[in-house]
């Protein structure tokens, strides 16, 4: 068989398909055979290999139409190997990392999450979870054989092993039936979570509403929830009656979580309410999270990172190092980090160090449950600090990036783009983009995105009206900025 030298940093330039804030994504049109195979192979070679044999990898993937081709490549480069293949099928990847976890098995996890069906990507995790930037790094700078000739199998059978074995972590650690009496809505649109998350449920005792299922692919994305969802949940909310409405994004490793009025929680929100419900004692957590997480006094302490899970997992790593407390981290679209093993109820639930949706849902409406109350109590119970975020689509990575150096060289531009009655700039933090704190109080962030061509906007304030209008105030003065 004839093979080519393919260099991976040339294949990053003339695709598209590169790094972001977690694994390598781009257009399906981009994502060939090869490409897939080569961003395999390399990840199996520079990084699996490089520590001894391969051993087996763990693959599986979204609903997501592309997902099952790319998904049949990255079997390919892991056969070419000598590694054995455990299918998992499409399952959430919270599943899956888990599974690989468990068995000291590395994993490759076909899915573009929250971006649009045209765009799809691959995740990568190494025994110890989640691949590094200085993992990213090694692929990016390898170079591997594809053959010029590449010949597909069919995937097997998924090994049902993997979905039981996430199914009852949290079956086992809440309890069969702990969550009787109470009713659930699921929407359950494309997620892969939509049957899995229904068994959980009924398993714990709940009833549950399906609503919403779709054959074509919906890009939920946590963070800026699409205005027809907003709509739609209150809706549903009126034509039934239950205690929450649960739903996921593509691959359910970030939640949507909605209480008894349809009304959809932020994400940041559910990470503070999930960590106390855990009694963590550290919480690692980006600078576009709600200021909350501070302001509660809840927690012994709240480690800023730049946004993605990479970091959030280095933080917990170093947080963990530090001292014996409980690591929690979770990022403001929800996704939920298990630093450390946590005990409650004479129950254990080992950690789990990737972003998972299942775990904060089951967290906050025991949490409700047993403080006899509703969702909506829980929230209206913190301060009074509110957010809002949403996105200029097809915005240019570069002109991101132009536009967030003019403004952090100009404070009086960045006033009048950001926030013209905040009262000023008080602090200005460039962890990751630009997050302005003005002296009334108000926190404006900027940002690209690090999965699309996406400019992304955060606002914080004391009203959750102030902060939308914050947010869709700064993106239209950027529109008409640029136009």
């Amino acid at each position: 068989m004839k093979h080519k030298k393919v260099n991976i940093d040339a294949l990053m330039a003339s695709s598209g398909v590169r790094f972001g804030t977690s694994g390598a994504r781009g257009l399906v049109t981009s994502m060939s055979d090869e490409l897939c195979y080569a961003y395999s192979l390399s990840f199996l070679q520079e990084v699996v290999g490089k520590g001894g044999a391969i051993g087996a990898v763990v693959l599986g993937h979204d609903l997501r139409p592309s997902s099952p081709q790319i998904a049949s490549a990255c079997a390919a480069a892991i056969r070419i190997t000598g590694a054995q293949v455990i299918y998992a099928g499409a399952l959430p990847t919270p599943a899956i990392a888990l599974y690989a976890q468990q068995h000291k098995a590395t994993a490759i996890i076909v899915t573009g999450s929250h971006i649009p069906f045209d765009r799809n990507g691959i995740k990568f995790y190494r025994v110890e979870g989640e691949i590094a930037k200085a993992d990213e790094l090694a692929i990016q700078q390898a170079i591997v054989d594809v053959p010029t000739e590449l010949s597909l199998n069919v995937l097997p059978a998924p090994d049902a092993e993997v979905e039981s074995q996430y199914l009852h972590r949290y079956v086992d650690f809440f309890g069969a039936g702990y969550l009787s009496g109470l009713r659930v809505a699921v929407y359950e649109h494309s997620s892969v979570a939509r049957d899995l998350l229904r068994t959980i449920l009924e398993q714990l005792g709940a009833e549950v509403i399906s609503l919403g299922r779709t054959n074509g692919f919906v890009p939920i994305d946590t963070e800026a929830v699409r205005p027809e969802d907003v709509i739609q949940a209150r809706k549903w909310a009126q034509e039934h009656t239950f205690d929450a409405i649960f739903s996921t994004d593509g691959d359910a490793d970030r939640p949507l979580i909605g209480d008894e009025a349809g009304q959809w929680l932020r994400g940041d929100v559910v990470g503070i309410l999930c960590a106390k419900f855990l009694a963590a004692d550290v919480v690692v957590t980006p600078v576009s999270s709600n200021t909350l997480a501070e302001k509660s006094g809840w927690f012994s302490d709240v480690v800023r990172t730049r946004i993605g899970s990479p970091y959030v997992i280095a933080g917990m790593e170093q947080a963990s190092l530090d001292s014996s407390d409980v690591v929690v981290g979770f990022e403001a679209n929800g996704g939920f980090l298990l630093g450390s093993d946590v005990v409650r109820n004479g129950k254990l639930l080992l950690a789990l160090p990737t972003r998972d949706a299942i775990l904060p849902m089951l967290a906050v409406l025991a949490m409700a449950k047993e403080q006899g109350g509703k969702i909506s109590a829980l929230v209206a119970d913190l301060p009074e600090r509110y957010t809002a975020s949403d996105r200029l689509q097809n915005f240019p990575t570069e002109e991101s990036a132009a536009l967030l150096k003019a403004l952090q060289q100009d404070q009086l531009q960045a006033t009048q783009v950001m926030a013209p009655n905040g009262g000023g700039v008080a602090s200005v933090d460039i962890t990751d983009g630009l997050r302005v704190t003005f002296s009334g109080g108000d926190i404006v962030h900027l940002r690209p995105s690090g999965n699309a061509p996406e400019l992304r906007c955060y606002a914080e304030s004391d009203s959750q009206a102030k902060a939308q209008a914050l947010c869709n105030h700064c993106l239209a003065r950027v529109v008409a900025a640029k136009v």
